[in-house]
């Protein structure tokens, strides 16, 4: 199983958006916190700083790319010390945008950026998403995100059949590339080198495969090929915590998957992520969400009739 592909299926939310826009020097936009999101920024042409509570300005150039993972506010500015003439924005208000604005007085634009966010669920946010740092950087370059950048930029502004299933895809591509590029860099712990460590990587793989299995920590070693004392301390101290602390946390995160996306009873959700009793299901799947399965359902499932007892 492709660990980062299951973590972006349970997280992934709503729907992607993007705008891509050419200010007009002097100008300056406050980009408002939103929890519970992601998002981008490419610049295309000209120069611009990206200013956020700190930190000093970053200087940003065409090709360079700057990758928000957990929604924090920051505003944008050329000349960097210009202040905001109007309100922050959200990702949400590119509902009301086009697909290509302008912004600013009257005059020739000097910069263009690209901007993109994803919604992402809070209840499921993997730890891997929680290890990122606030902002990550991509230098101009980079040439898998360059080739997509071009693609979204030419369905932006020359759109046609099928550019509205495209441009999803294409702003899922840049996640998963904008990902990729701070999971492949050399980390000294956290999940970044849980993924590129051969033995955690392994047990990691094979409890996203068979959530479950009646997995120990004796199992889940020989997985890797260690044995258990050293494979418990080898994937606490890269990944902060026992394995099967993140065997339950996987489980209980598929359960939720399967109340909200499949019509399976409470009993059926249980045996498909290792529990043989639906009470000591429902219990672990309390403490995780703070409420019992078959009322999670009802709540994630508004106005879908559910026949079931709710545990």
């Amino acid at each position: 199983m492709d660990v980062l592909s299951d973590v972006l299926a349970v997280m992934r939310t709503g729907r992607a958006r993007s705008v891509l826009t050419a200010w007009r020097v002097p100008w300056a936009q406050e980009f408002a916190a939103v929890p519970g999101s992601a998002g981008f920024l490419v610049v295309l042409r000209g120069t611009c700083a990206l200013r956020r509570d700190g930190a000093g300005p970053l200087a940003l150039g065409p090709g360079d790319i700057v990758f928000r993972p957990h929604g924090e506010g920051h505003t944008l500015a050329d000349p960097p010390a210009t202040r905001p003439a109007t309100p922050p924005c959200s990702p949400a208000d590119a509902e009301h945008l086009p697909r290509y604005a302008v912004v600013g007085e009257p005059g020739e634009a000097t910069t263009m950026t690209l901007c993109g966010a994803w919604e992402l669920d809070p209840e499921m946010a993997h730890p891997l998403v929680a290890d990122l740092p606030e902002l990550i950087h991509v230098p101009a370059g980079h040439p898998h995100l360059a080739a997509t950048v071009d693609q979204l930029v030419s369905e932006l502004t020359a759109p046609g059949p099928g550019s509205a299933a495209l441009i999803p895809a294409l702003l899922d591509t840049m996640l998963v590339h904008l990902l990729r590029t701070w999971l492949t860099a050399d980390h000294p712990v956290g999940w970044a080198a849980g993924l590129a460590d051969p033995v955690t990587a392994a047990a990691l793989r094979a409890v996203h495969r068979e959530p479950a299995r009646e997995w120990t920590v004796a199992t889940l070693a020989a997985c890797g090929g260690l044995s258990r004392a050293p494979f418990a301390r080898r994937f606490t101290e890269l990944l902060g915590q026992p394995p099967m602390t993140y065997v339950t946390w996987w489980r209980m995160t598929v359960a939720a998957g399967l109340l909200r996306g499949t019509d399976a009873t409470v009993g059926e959700v249980a045996a498909r992520v290792g529990y043989g009793s639906e009470f000591a299901f429902a219990a672990a799947f309390k403490r995780r969400f703070g409420t019992p399965p078959g009322r999670y359902r009802r709540r994630s499932r508004p106005g879908r009739p559910v026949t079931e007892m709710a545990l």
